[in-house]
C-alpha cells in the first residue's frame, strides 16, 4: 500500500515531463516478450483488434459478468455506509462514484484500442514499463483479494444449516468448516475456468439471488421498532454523526471497482467494439447502481443506527430462525460466493504476468495458482476480525488507484500527443481525474488512522 502510495505521488509529479517526452512510448514499448500472447499495436488504428482471441461471449452474458463483478461483496456495506451519512449525501456520493467509474472505464478501452492490449497490467507496461506494470499487478492483487476476502459471510451459514435441517451437531456450529467446503465444492471448480465467458450463468443466477434479496428484505422494514426522531432525520439530511463517516467514501469505491475485468470481458465479446463495451459497462453500472441504492435503503430502514458494519451480522438479530430472513441470508450468501471466481480471474492474470512474464497458458500453473489464492483467502477469512477494517484499508488504497490515477494516467501517456496534445481538454481532464484520485486516497486514509487512533484512545482509557 506505502509502494502504491509513493509511486501515485511519483506519476503525478514528473507526469508532464514524461508525457511531452518524444519517446514516451517507444522506450516503454522497446522490449515486450511477456506481452506475446497479446496484440501490438499495429500501423492500421482504426481496425485494431484483438486477434489473438475470438470473443464468443455475448452482450448478455458479458453484462452480468461486469454486474456479478461490481456486486462482489461492497453491497454488504452500504447500508452502514447510508447510516454514517443519510440517505441523501449517500445517494450524491453514489452517483458520483458510478459516473467516474464509467469515465475511467471509457479512459481503459481508449487505451485499450490504442495498443490493442487486453491486460491491465499490460497497459501499465506499455506506459511505464516494468514499474506500472508491477503497480497495477499488486493493486490488483490487493483489491481483489480484499474483494473474496468478505466470504467471511459463509461463516453465518451455520444458522441456515441447522435451522433448515432442525440439527445440532457441534462440528456444523464451526463456520469455518463451511468456509472450507464451499471453497472446495464450489468456489474453486468454477475458478478453474479458462474463461469468464463462462462463468455468465453463474454470474446471472447470482444477480437473481440479489433481485430475490430486494424483495424480499423491503417488507422487513414494517418489523422494526420505531425510530427516534434523529433517526427520522437522517434519513433526509446528510447527516455525518460520528467519524465512521470516514468509511463512507472507500466503501462505496470499493464497491463499483470492476476495472480489472472490463478488458478480459472486453476481449471475450463477441464482437468487440469499444462503443458495445462501453454499453455493456454502463448498463451493468446502471444496473447495479439500482440494486446498491435500494440494499443499502431497505437495510438501513430496516435496523437504522443500529446497523452493523456487515450487514448480515445484523440480520441475524432480528429472529434467527425466521424462514424469510434465512432464505434472505442463504441468497445473499449465494451471490457473494459466485463472485469470488469472477474477481479471482484478474488475479491470476495479474500473478502471472508479474511472475511468469513470457510464459504460456499451462493447465498445471493455472490450477496451481488458484489453489493458492483460496487457501490464502481462507486464511484471511477465518482469522479476519472485522470485515469494516478490509473494507476502509482496501478502499483507500488500491480502488482510487484502480478507478482514478492509473486509468488516467495510462490515458495520458498511451495516447500520442500527435493526436491529443498535453494541453488538449481530454488530456487535462485525464490529469484532474488522477490528482482527485490521489486526493481521495490521501483523504480517506488520513480518516482511517484518526479513526483508528481514537479507537485506540478509548480502549485504552477503558482499562
Amino acid at each position: 500500500m506505502f509502494f502504491l502510495v509513493v509511486w501515485s505521488l511519483h506519476v503525478l509529479v514528473t507526469l508532464y515531463r514524461f508525457s511531452v517526452s518524444p519517446h514516451r512510448t517507444e522506450n516503454a514499448g522497446a522490449n515486450l516478450p511477456e506481452s506475446q500472447e497479446f496484440l501490438s499495436a499495429t500501423e492500421d488504428k482504426k481496425t485494431q483488434r484483438f486477434t489473438d482471441f475470438e470473443g464468443k461471449t455475448s452482450f448478455g452474458m458479458s453484462v452480468f459478468n461486469l454486474g456479478n463483478a461490481i456486486m462482489g461483496s461492497g453491497i454488504l456495506g452500504l447500508a452502514y455506509a447510508m447510516a454514517n451519512t443519510g440517505v441523501v449525501l449517500f445517494l450524491v456520493l453514489l452517483t458520483v462514484v458510478a459516473l467516474l467509474s464509467s469515465y475511467s472505464i471509457h479512459l481503459l478501452l481508449k487505451c485499450s484500442g490504442i495498443v490493442g492490449i487486453r491486460a491491465y497490467e499490460q497497459l501499465g507496461y506499455r506506459a511505464f514499463g516494468t514499474p506500472g506494470k508491477m503497480a497495477a499487478g499488486i493493486a490488483i492483487t490487493l483489491q481483489n483479494i480484499g474483494g473474496e476476502s468478505p466470504t467471511i459471510a459463509i461463516c453465518h451459514l451455520k444458522f441456515s444449516v441447522t435451522c433448515f435441517l432442525g440439527i445440532r451437531v457441534e462440528w456444523y456450529l464451526n463456520g469455518n468448516y463451511l468456509v472450507i467446503i464451499v471453497s472446495i465444492c464450489v468456489i474453486l471448480p468454477l475458478a478453474l475456468m479458462k474463461q469468464l465467458g463462462y462463468l455468465g450463468y453463474t454470474s446471472g443466477f447470482s444477480l437473481t439471488c440479489m433481485v430475490f434479496f430486494l424483495i424480499s428484505v423491503s417488507p422487513l422494514i414494517t418489523h422494526t421498532c420505531e425510530p427516534d426522531i434523529t433517526c427520522r432525520a437522517s434519513c433526509v439530511l446528510p447527516i455525518c454523526r460520528n467519524i465512521q463517516t470516514a468509511y463512507t467514501i472507500p466503501i462505496l469505491a470499493f464497491a463499483f471497482v470492476c476495472h480489472p475485468e472490463v478488458l478480459p470481458i472486453y476481449t471475450e465479446l463477441r464482437n468487440p467494439t469499444k462503443k458495445k463495451m462501453q454499453h455493456v459497462a454502463n448498463i451493468s453500472i446502471a444496473v447495479m447502481y439500482g440494486m446498491y441504492f435500494l440494499a443499502a435503503l431497505f437495510g438501513y430502514l430496516t435496523f437504522y443506527g443500529e446497523v452493523e458494519a456487515e450487514l448480515l451480522h445484523t440480520y441475524s438479530r432480528i429472529d434467527p430462525y425466521d424462514t424469510l430472513i434465512l432464505c434472505v441470508r442463504v441468497a445473499v450468501l449465494t451471490a457473494v460466493t459466485l463472485t469470488v471466481p469472477i474477481v479471482l480471474f484478474p488475479v491470476r492474470r495479474a500473478i502471472q504476468q508479474m511472475v511468469f512474464p513470457n510464459k504460456t497458458f499451462n493447465w498445471p500453473r493455472h490450477i496451481a495458482i488458484a489453489f493458492v489464492l483460496l487457501t490464502f483467502i481462507n486464511l484471511l477469512v477465518i482469522f479476519a476480525p472485522n470485515i469494516l477494517g478490509i473494507f476502509g484499508i482496501i478502499g483507500a488504497t488500491s480502488a482510487p488507484c484502480l478507478i482514478f490515477i492509473f486509468p488516467a494516467v495510462f490515458y495520458i501517456r498511451i495516447v500520442p500527443k500527435e493526436e491529443e496534445p498535453m494541453r488538449s481538454v481530454p488530456k487535462i481532464l485525464a490529469v484532474c481525474f488522477a490528482g482527485i484520485g490521489f486526493l481521495f486516497m490521501i483523504m480517506s486514509l488520513s480518516f482511517i488512522i484518526i479513526d483508528w487512533t481514537s479507537g485506540s484512545s478509548k480502549a485504552s482509557s477503558g482499562h
